[in-house]
């Protein structure tokens, strides 16, 4: 999924249908033909072309874009059971929802800056000429409490690098989900050709900060007064870790 500059479809109606289904995250086969003024016939061949590339599938009636990201998996602490899976086109309430939630703390802009572009967009994993975006959650009893968001530029000088968000609801912070979450995503990234994973968090937000140094996140730099919370000035740290 990493350093996909140029998307090949070899046929305008290809790339046109795929730009449509990647576009609004789920679609109806028949709306997006009719949406297209495609005839049905050249539709339905371009579609399964776009199947056998791996490029599209079909789930439930929908086509999605094809983003293979392995299969969930169980967790269990000492009172808690949880799950951490791929995120899917459905799940975009639960994690805006999530999102803003631990936005509501006002320690984690970049996290409430991804629920507004998600929201507005209203589609939840991305991949095109432009960018990438991926998404893991956190689910207990098929609600989302938690999650960990990638998203890289599409762009040749940036192509090595992505930015991560990853935030758990409070009543479930101290079980692991959180670490879980973070090594889903790096392991993601590590797999999909990315070198470096980066994220800025305000200076008050110390227990962010400490849970990345616990797992080998360093603080690459410090913008001073970058942010401004309640009408107090607070610094921007930047951090990253190397893959």
């Amino acid at each position: 999924m990493a350093s996909n500059s140029t998307l090949e479809f070899g046929h305008a109606d290809r790339k046109a249908i795929y730009e449509y289904v990647e576009r609004h995250g789920a679609v109806d086969p028949e709306e997006t033909r009719a949406r297209l003024g495609l005839d049905p016939s050249g539709f339905r061949h371009h579609v399964a072309i776009l199947k056998r590339d791996g490029r599209i599938e079909a789930e439930d009636g929908t086509l999605r874009v094809t983003i293979d990201a392995g299969a969930e998996e169980e967790y269990v602490s000492a009172d808690l059971e949880f799950h951490i899976r791929p995120a899917r086109q459905e799940d975009l309430t639960g994690i805006v929802g999530a999102i803003r939630r631990v936005a509501e703390e006002k320690t984690y802009i970049e996290a409430e800056t991804v629920a507004d572009e998600i929201d507005h967009e209203e589609a939840l994993l991305r991949h095109n000429e432009l960018q990438s975006r991926m998404f893991f959650v956190a689910t207990v009893e098929d609600d989302v409490v938690g999650w960990v968001h990638l998203h890289a530029p599409e762009i040749e000088k940036l192509s090595h690098t992505a930015e991560l968000t990853v935030g758990v609801l409070e009543d479930y912070r101290g079980h692991g989900v959180g670490s879980h979450l973070l090594s889903r995503g790096l392991e993601w990234a590590g797999s999909n050709g990315y070198e470096k994973v980066y994220q800025s968090v305000p200076s008050i937000n110390e227990e962010a900060i400490a849970f990345l140094e616990e797992h080998d996140w360093e603080t690459e730099a410090v913008r001073e007064d970058h942010y401004k919370l309640n009408g107090h000035y607070v610094d921007e740290v930047m951090m990253a870790v190397e893959l």
